[in-house]
C-alpha cells in the first residue's frame, strides 16, 4: 500500500532524527501504533495481577514499530521478518497489563503515534466501555484522534497479517478513510468523540471490523446501549448504508436500483448528500420527518438500446434511486427502533435541540419512547451529471 509505505517512511524518519534524545534511546524506542483489548476467560489464577482466581482478565496486545521493523518494511521486507511487532500480556486492568509488558520487551513503549484501539466483541458485550476506555482517556501520550473500533470476535486477530510488509493497525485506519467513497463505512469515532457519547446517556454506533484468515474487513456497525454502555447488537453493511443516509454524513457512495421499464440495473453515484431530522410535537405526541437530499450522477447503466439519458429515463432513474434509499433507511429503522428499541440514529439529539423542555421529560426512558414514535421520510434525488457515455 502506497500510503502505508509513506507512513512508514515518516515514522522511520522521526525515530532516526537526532535531537534531545540520545541515539541509544531512539534505538530502544517502540512506537505503539495500535492496541487490541480482549476478555480472557480461560486464564490461570497466576495470570491475575491481583491473584483473584476463577475470574476474567484482560488480554492486551500492543502493535509496535521499532527502528528494526521500520527499516525492514521500507527496504522491501523479508518473508520471515514482519514490519511490526505484537506484544501481548494479561492483567485485571489495562495498566497492569501494560506494566507486565515491561517484563517481555526491550523497547520503551511510546504511545503518541497510536492510530487505533480495537475492542473485542466479548469484552464490549460484558463491560461498560467507560471502564474499558478509562485508561486511554486518561493517558497523556494517547492522541485524541486515536480511533475506536469494535471487533467481531477477537480484537487481537485484527492486528495480525499474513503479509510481512502490511502493518494491520495502519491498514485498518486507511480502510476507515474509505468512507469518502462508500456509505457502508461510518464516520470515524476518535477517543475525543467517544468521551461525549459515553457521557450523553444516548445510544450510539461504532465501526465494526471482522477478520478472516488474517485479512481485515470493515463490516457494519456496533450498537452501544446508552444506559449500560455495552454492545447490544450489530448492524450489517446494508443497514449501515441506511444509517449514513439518515444522518447525511456520507461524502460519496453508490445506490444500485433497477429501471423497471428496461429491466436493467442502474448504479447511482452520490456526489453530495444532506439530511435533516425534523421533530414535531403536538401535545404529548412526538413525530419525526427525515428529509434527505442528494445530487449525483449515473455511475453505470446497462440500457444499451435507446436513449439512456433522455429526460424520461432520467426521471425514472431518480425515482428508482429514491425508492432504494427509502428501502435502506426503513430497513435500519425497523431494526433499531422496532427490534432493539435503540435510538442510535440521532433522533433524540434533534428533539433535544428543537424542544429541550419536551426532551427533559422523556430523556430518562428515551429508547423505549423512541420505539413507539412515527417516522416519515422525504427523499429527493437529483441527477446532475450524466457521465461520458450517451
Amino acid at each position: 500500500m502506497k500510503l502505508t509505505q509513506n507512513v512508514l517512511i515518516i515514522i522511520l524518519a522521526v525515530i532516526s532524527l537526532s535531537g534531545c534524545w540520545s541515539s541509544k534511546e531512539i534505538e530502544e524506542l517502540g512506537l505503539i501504533i495500535g492496541t487490541a483489548i480482549d476478555l480472557e476467560t480461560e486464564g490461570e489464577a497466576d495470570d491475575w495481577e491481583s491473584g483473584i482466581a476463577n475470574g476474567n482478565i484482560f488480554r492486551l496486545t500492543n502493535q509496535l514499530i521499532t527502528a528494526e521493523t521500520a527499516n525492514n518494511a521500507t527496504n522491501g521486507g523479508q518473508s520471515q521478518v514482519r514490519a511490526y511487532k505484537n506484544i501481548t500480556e494479561t492483567g485485571d486492568a489495562v495498566l497492569p497489563a501494560l506494566r507486565n509488558m515491561i517484563l517481555r520487551i526491550d523497547k520503551r513503549a511510546f504511545g503518541e503515534h497510536a492510530k487505533v484501539v480495537v475492542i473485542g466483541e466479548e469484552l464490549a458485550r460484558g463491560y461498560n466501555l467507560k471502564q474499558v476506555l478509562d485508561f486511554f482517556r486518561r493517558e497523556q501520550e494517547m492522541r485524541p484522534s486515536t480511533l475506536i473500533v469494535i471487533a467481531k470476535g477477537s480484537a487481537s486477530k485484527t492486528l495480525e497479517s499474513a503479509e510481512p510488509t502490511v502493518i494491520p493497525a495502519i491498514q485498518l485506519v486507511e480502510m476507515i478513510q474509505g468512507m469518502e467513497r462508500t456509505t457502508k463505512i461510518l464516520t470515524p469515532t476518535p477517543i475525543a468523540k467517544i468521551e461525549g457519547q459515553l457521557n450523553s446517556g444516548n445510544s450510539f454506533l461504532i465501526q465494526t471490523v471482522a477478520t478472516d484468515n488474517n485479512d481485515r474487513k470493515l463490516t457494519g456497525a456496533a450498537m452501544i446501549d446508552g444506559n449500560t454502555k455495552t454492545l447490544r447488537a450489530f448492524l450489517n453493511d446494508t443497514e449501515t448504508e441506511g444509517v449514513t443516509w439518515i444522518k447525511g454524513e456520507g461524502k460519496g457512495g453508490l445506490v444500485r436500483s433497477s429501471d423497471e421499464e428496461a429491466s436493467q440495473p442502474i448504479v447511482y453515484e452520490s456526489l453530495s448528500m444532506k439530511s435533516k431530522i425534523k421533530p414535531s410535537v403536538k401535545g404529548d405526541s412526538i413525530s419525526f420527518t427525515v428529509k434527505i437530499e442528494t445530487e449525483g450522477r449515473i455511475g453505470e447503466h446497462w440500457d444499451i438500446g435507446g436513449k439512456a439519458f433522455d429526460s424520461k429515463y432520467m426521471k425514472r432513474a431518480e425515482k428508482a434511486t429514491e425508492k432504494e434509499i427509502e428501502r435502506l433507511v426503513k430497513s435500519v429503522l425497523e431494526k433499531t427502533q422496532g427490534e432493539y428499541k435503540m435510538d442510535v440514529l440521532g433522533f433524540g439529539r434533534s428533539l433535544q435541540i428543537s424542544y429541550p423542555q419536551v426532551w427533559n421529560k422523556v430523556k430518562d426512558n428515551w429508547d423505549e419512547t423512541f420505539s413507539e414514535i412515527p417516522v416519515d421520510f422525504s427523499i429527493n434525488v437529483s441527477i446532475k451529471e450524466m457521465g461520458t457515455s450517451g
